[in-house]
Parts: C-alpha cells; structure tokens; sequence
C-alpha cells in the first residue's frame, strides 16, 4: 500500500471517517487527560495513580476521590516511572481505559440484549449471551483515537500502544504525536522552543517546522515532583520543630491554634480487625498536602540577582525574609508563617546550590520521595543552553524567539517572570520572547489542547493509521507514519 501523503486522498480502504468524534488521550505521570478532538479542554482528568487492592476479582480502582479513601491492605502504584515511560503495561492499558469509558464514551448498549429484546427466540440463554457479548466489546469502536507522547519514548512502546488501541479497544483508526510538537501548536506555532515543566520531569524540546529535533532534546528530574521533596526536606528541617504531615484520612477532628503553636487535633480510630493502607497510601496523601503547600505558598524568586547572591554585604535571603510571608495551615491544624524558604525550595530548578538536604530522619535512600542533590547540568538554565547549542545556528534566534512555557508546575509565581530575566541574562544581544498563557487549564493541558486541534483538522484524516493498513503492515507503520 502506498504511504499516505498530504497530497493523497485517503482510498476507500484507508480510514476517512469522523474526526469530530476522535477521542485524545494525554498521559502524564500525575494524571490523565481525554476529551474529544475540537474541544478547548478535556473532560475526562483523573490521576495516573491507582489503589491496588489486592482483590483478583477487582484488583485496581481508578479515580480521584475513590483512591483517598483508606481501604484495607491497599497499596498506591503509578504505571509509569519516573522518566515518564510505562512500567506496567496492564495497568496502563485499564487506566488509559477508566479515563475515557468512565466519563467520556460511556458503556456501551449490550448487543446480545437488543437482539433478545427484538427477538427473544435468536437468544435462548440471555445471561450467557450478554457475558460473551462483554467480553467482546470494543470501547472505541466509533471513536479514531490521538494519543500524546514524550518525545523520549520508545519505538517498542509506541507500538505497543497502537497495538492497545486498535486490537484492544478497536478503534477505527490511530495517530500518536509528541507533546512538545502539540504544545507548540497549542500556541500556535510550528517552531519554538517547549519548555515543559511537569510532575516528573523538565524538559527542553526544540520543535522546528511541526518536527522534532531530537537530539537537541533535554531534560532532569528537576521538577514538580522534585519541588514537593524540597519542601518535605524543609518542612522536617524546621527551626522551631520539625513539622510532620498528617494527612487527612488521618484526622478525626481539629481545634483552631495560634500559628507556630503545637497542632490540637484527635486522630480517627479504626475498627481493631482493620488491616490498614500500606505505607504508599500515607506517602500519596501526604504527596497531596505537598501540592496544596506548593500552589498557595511557594514562590519563585523574581531576580535578576540570584537568590543565594548578596548585594553589598546582604543576600537576597536576608532581603526575603523582609517581604510579606505566607501562612499554611496543615491537616491537623497547625500552621505557620513562611517567609524566605517559600522562595529557596523552587530556586534549586535555577540554581544547583539552593539545595535543601533532607535531615537524618529522611537520609534513607531507599525512602521514595529522597531526593539526590542536582548538578549544575540539570537546572533549566543550563538544559536550554545545551539544548540551543544543538540546534543550527540560523535558527536558534527564532527559538529564543518562540519559547513556549508550558506544564503544571509552570504555575508556580514568579516562574516566568525568573525564566525571562535568566533568558535575558543569557542571551543579551538576541530577542527573547516567552509565551506562557495566563489560563492555567491552557499551561496545564498545553500537550492535549494541541492534539485537541490538531485531530480536528479536515486535513488530518490523510495522517491516520486505519485498522485496515495496520493489519496490512503491522506495528512498524507507526514510526513510519508518526514522525
């Protein structure tokens, strides 16, 4: 079969059908958006993780508030690892499904039941008949479905996940495109510079022309995830007392108290016989306390000078201290005011040596949420630097001319207003534009809005891979085709 082109229509054996009903499936390693092609944000958010119940006849359940529910024995697991790459497929492939069958697609009408109710007689055992009839059920048979992807993922696991969506849920047809190009086309722009500040991971993606250039490609561990065990260093380092996190499934009930004075909260009794959570449980509500810290309180540091700096003979941590502080109030009630560590837990993102070491009691390595100290090499600074130094000359003007903040963690204040002064710093004799939108849900879902676009498209339904060519060519026609 001849390879699609734009300048081919799509033959009768080819998919051509629908793309407003295309579903577009973006996982990250904090959540899961879906929602339908042409639609400004998505419907369907649900968390990456899940509870693992242990139960063989329902061993996962997904969704927000269903999983900070404590349930006997019930371990928190994330199909994806760190670098954002799918670990355990099964429970990738039941996930990426609860996201858009839950909320979005919906269950399906029970053939074997409509037949029966047309014609009792062409069904003599009903029951049996609607339990094969589940069975061979397709969740996506109507639905083309575009999936998003870290431009460092794999050529196996690309496939792998065509293989899900078009033998798994039958869909009619298939694409997946990198996020750093549909965030780019979130903006509007066909080359700029992606800089992607997520749960998991930061990285630097240089798009040129809808293509990207991936060996320019950068990217650290320096990220949202990264911040919240900075504040969990800071928190267990604290001058007055240490301040441990409750979470809270944990509290039964709390007393008002003055800020910096010991928490006055009564703990919830569980029944003697009940097996509780395992520690992954606690680790993930404390996780959510973390993200509520880091959204009202911290802070990136403005500059231009950096904030481990002194300006003659006082640092700007002394000159932070002087600035209007934040209070936080923690699940038991405790609460203080923070003043300059709301801005030092977010400066390691520029500044390796802003580091807060955890203190002995979190030294463990084999702790989950220890952190290693980061090298210079992998602040943001230094990976668009590097990153820039990849890409031809000629057009690295026109990258820092499109840079293009996208992700959650790019939300933080200050973020933008720090990355333009260190972009300026950098780059004195070359124009400097940043493009960040003030919508948080557009920073936020940057990757699926893109790919919310683009399948939306007239011209696009020549770039689907069709059920038909797959079966013809088999996996090997995605890296063919999505490019």
């Amino acid at each position: 079969m001849a390879a699609l082109t734009p300048q081919n229509e799509p033959k009768v054996a080819e998919y051509a059908g629908d793309e407003v009903s295309a579903l577009v499936l973006d996982p990250g390693y904090s959540s899961v958006r879906a929602g339908f092609a042409g639609e400004d944000t998505p419907k369907s958010i649900i968390p990456s993780y899940y509870g693992d119940t242990g139960d063989p006849a329902n061993p996962r359940i997904f969704g927000d508030h269903v999983i900070d529910r404590p349930r006997e024995n019930m371990a928190i697991k994330n199909p994806l690892n760190k670098d954002g790459l799918v670990e355990d497929w099964d429970a990738a492939e039941a996930l990426w499904q609860h996201s858009f069958a839950a909320k979005l697609t919906g269950l399906r009408p029970n053939k074997a039941l409509q037949e029966w109710l047309n014609n009792p007689e062409n069904v003599p055992n009903l029951q049996q008949a609607m339990r094969e009839a589940e069975d061979m059920e397709k969740p996506l048979e109507d639905h083309p479905l575009f999936m998003t992807e870290s431009g460092w993922n794999t050529a196996k696991a690309r496939e792998k996940c065509a293989e899900i969506a078009i033998e798994s849920w039958g869909a009619p047809a298939f694409y997946i495109g990198r996020q750093g190009v549909m965030a780019a086309f979130a903006s509007g722009k066909a080359t700029a510079l992606i800089v992607d500040v997520g749960a998991s991971n930061t990285s630097v993606t240089p798009v040129h022309d809808g293509i990207i250039l991936k060996k320019s490609i950068q990217r650290s561990h320096l990220a949202g995830n990264f911040i919240s065990s900075q504040i969990r260093n800071m928190l267990a380092s604290n001058q007055t007392q240490p301040i441990t996190i409750t979470p809270h499934y944990l509290i039964k009930s709390k007393t008002p108290v003055d800020a910096g004075q010991p928490a006055n909260a009564i703990l919830r009794d569980f029944p003697a016989d009940f097996t509780p959570p395992q520690p992954s449980f606690r680790r993930y509500q404390e996780e959510r306390t973390l993200l509520e810290f880091k959204e009202l309180v911290v802070q990136v540091w403005p500059g231009p000078t950096p904030f481990l700096s002194s300006t003659n003979g006082v640092t700007q941590e002394e000159i932070a201290r002087g600035y209007p502080g934040k209070t936080f109030e923690f699940p038991d009630g405790y609460n203080q005011l923070f003043t300059s560590d709301r801005y030092k837990v977010a400066e390691s993102l520029f500044d390796h040596r802003a580091y807060i070491a955890p203190p002995p009691s979190l030294q463990n390595p084999d702790t989950p949420f220890a952190s290693s100290p980061p090298t210079a090499e992998q602040t943001l600074t230094h990976m668009i630097r590097s990153s820039l130094s990849h890409v031809d000359v000629d057009i690295r003007p026109l990258m820092l001319a499109n840079v293009v903040v996208t992700g959650g963690s790019s939300l933080i204040p200050g973020f933008t207003e720090r990355l333009n002064n260190e972009l300026q710093r950098m780059f004195p004799s070359t124009r400097v534009r940043l493009q960040a939108a003030g919508n948080s849900p557009e920073r936020k879902f940057g990757s699926w809005i893109g790919g919310s676009i683009m399948a939306s498209l007239g011209t696009f339904h020549q770039m689907w891979i069709s059920r038909k060519e797959f079966e013809e060519h088999g996996s090997a026609i995605v890296e063919k085709r999505c490019k």
